[in-house]
């Protein structure tokens, strides 16, 4: 099989957070598609409940300092990486005092969805697309886990569609049981115009729910994997009607497992 440059963009990864499905995939992928002969880059967000001290962050000065715009204000990005030695890779982080500082992940402690859950997945996605543009790295695939991440496929094929980095990467997302119960922000569909995403889909947006999203961002991407094996089976089969490559869920113990993912990545050109 062909060698791939393979862009991860997680919600989560092991160890930094809990080991959960999603985590423990995000961090054994990125390890089995390297040692497969890939090339790899894997962001995660810093969220406020990662601890940089023991897991050894530190910023790259080179890649911080840019300002993005979100919702009329400027927020500072600032990036820092992380080394996972037994794995021989390192994560980047996408940090913002605005959007990271607190102590929690995606909810609060009521278990409650950020009502700013919209405004930090716009950054996390500019964060991660302007810095692989930085280090002129040109995916060939870019692989998106969790919700929070799906705002990068709406990126990719509008703001970044003519980028030279960024306009040849074919796009996946992953579904996993990982969905939100209360809607995003009301103005979300009216936030991504504002950043360039034109589709005459995008009223469905005006009720922004985990179905409505998953599916406008299942008609941006290139193939679908069930992460899970609760992933929303009605998404899987909106994405094969949609003609998408959708790669079943599949077993960690299968023998096959990680070959099973490097052959889905080649089959989508």
């Amino acid at each position: 099989m062909a060698n791939n440059k393979i862009l991860y963009i997680c919600q989560q990864i092991m160890p930094y957070l809990p080991e959960n499905e999603e985590s423990r995939l995000c961090r054994q992928l990125s390890q089995a598609m390297q040692e497969h002969g890939n090339e790899i880059r894997t962001f995660m967000p810093r969220y406020g409940c990662v601890n940089e001290r023991r897991n050894q962050l530190h910023e790259v000065i080179r890649l911080s300092g840019m300002n993005l715009i979100i919702n009329d204000d400027d927020h500072q990005l600032i990036i820092k990486v992380s080394s996972i030695p037994s794995a021989r890779i390192q994560i980047y982080f996408i940090d913002n005092d605005d959007f990271f500082s607190r102590k929690a992940v995606l909810t609060d402690e009521s278990g409650r969805e950020f009502e700013d859950n919209d405004a930090r997945m716009l950054f996390f996605a500019r964060g991660v697309l302007e810095t692989v543009k930085k280090l002129q790295w040109r995916p060939s695939v870019v692989h998106c886990h969790g919700w929070f991440s799906a705002i990068a496929p709406l990126y990719l094929r509008n703001m970044f569609k003519d980028d030279p980095v960024l306009c040849d990467a074919k796009i996946v997302v992953s579904l996993y049981e990982d969905r939100f119960s209360t809607p995003l922000c009301g103005e979300l569909a009216e936030k991504l115009a504002n950043e360039g995403v034109e589709s005459d889909n995008l009223s469905d947006l005006n009720t922004p729910s985990y179905e409505n999203l998953m599916r406008f961002v299942i008609e941006n991407v290139d193939g679908v994997v069930a992460g899970s094996e609760k992933a929303d089976k009605t998404l899987l089969e909106f994405a094969r009607e949609k003609g998408k490559k959708v790669l079943d869920y599949q077993s960690p113990e299968d023998a096959n497992f990680y070959d099973n993912y490097d052959r889905f990545y080649e089959e989508l050109f």
